[in-house]
């Protein structure tokens, strides 16, 4: 029984012992755990503290650098605020300039259609003016072509006028040698007329010729029906084309013979106004011509016309 107890009590001193073996060692192992944690603690602390150290560092370089990002920051601020009245003005001035230029664009527009609508019209007075010049130039060429013929017309003029002169004094000559004193017309006028009854000087238009004159106090022993020719000569004397009657004049005693182009029987009174018409069977040539009218004792009367 003691022996038991004693066994039990050296148990328990054993297992005790095992207890504070096993204790110490816990111990142990907790203190160099305990150790080794301090340590690491420690060599943290240093690294936080150095760490620390490098924020503190860098919280003053911060600082410093905020401030200088501050001071930054006022004078950018201050040319932010200088720049943006600049660009208010700088706007300004670019919407009064923008209006400038539309204005101007606008002028300027106006102007442009202004001077084109002036070149058209220009161009179209120039392109006026040069057929102006064109009719002038083509003018004055038809009047120095015309100026030529006028000479030459002038030239022929003066030559019929001379013709002319020699005809009216033959023809004076011939009235007052074959035309009786109390028995001649008066009023003698000669007319040439177109293929229209109108009066023509044209050589190439004349188609008839009209000879008209008055008989006044024709004594009684030349009255009753007589035979009237009318004859048409040129300046040298020549009959017209269609000069195929012929006919005799007794004048003072003296023959004449006579080719007229028309005749006919009249019943001669006092006072009477007659009339020859004759159509021309031929274009007659440009000079002059006379025109006469006989009876069977003499001429009546004679007037002369020029063609041209």
């Amino acid at each position: 029984m003691e022996n038991n107890q004693n066994n039990t009590a050296k148990r328990s001193l054993i297992i005790l012992a095992i207890l504070l073996g096993l204790g110490t060692i816990g111990a142990g192992i907790w203190g160099f755990s305990q150790k080794k944690a301090v340590t690491e603690l420690q060599s943290t602390n240093q690294a936080m503290k150095a760490e620390l150290g490098g924020l503190a560092d860098l919280k003053t370089e911060l600082a410093s650098q905020v401030d200088s990002l501050e001071n930054a920051y006022q004078t950018l601020a201050g040319e932010n605020q200088n720049l943006q009245g600049s660009l208010a003005d700088a706007q300004s001035a670019l919407s009064r300039k923008d209006a400038e230029i539309k204005a101007t664009k606008t002028n300027r527009l106006s102007e442009v259609n202004g001077l084109k609508g002036e070149i058209q019209q220009l161009l179209a007075e120039k392109a006026n003016l040069e057929t102006v010049i064109n009719d002038l130039q083509e003018e004055n060429q038809t009047l120095k072509e015309r100026t030529g013929q006028l000479e030459r017309d002038l030239t022929v003029v003066r030559t019929e006028n001379t013709s002319l002169g020699n005809l009216n004094k033959t023809m004076q000559s011939e009235l007052k040698r074959l035309t009786l004193a109390n028995f001649k017309a008066s009023g003698f006028q000669v007319e040439v007329e177109a293929r229209k009854p109108k009066a023509t000087a044209s050589s190439g238009k004349a188609r008839r010729v009209k000879v008209s004159f008055d008989l006044i106090e024709v004594p009684q022993e030349y009255q009753g029906l007589r035979p009237l020719y009318l004859v048409i000569t040129n300046d040298k004397g020549v009959p017209i084309q269609g000069s195929g009657i012929q006919a005799k004049a007794v004048v003072n005693g003296s023959t004449m013979d006579l080719l007229a182009v028309k005749a006919k029987d009249v019943n001669i009174t006092a006072t009477q106004r007659l009339s020859f018409s004759h159509e021309l069977e031929e274009k007659l040539r440009d000079g002059v011509y006379l025109v006469s009218v006989f009876t069977d004792i003499g001429m009546l009367g004679a007037s002369s016309f020029r063609l041209q």
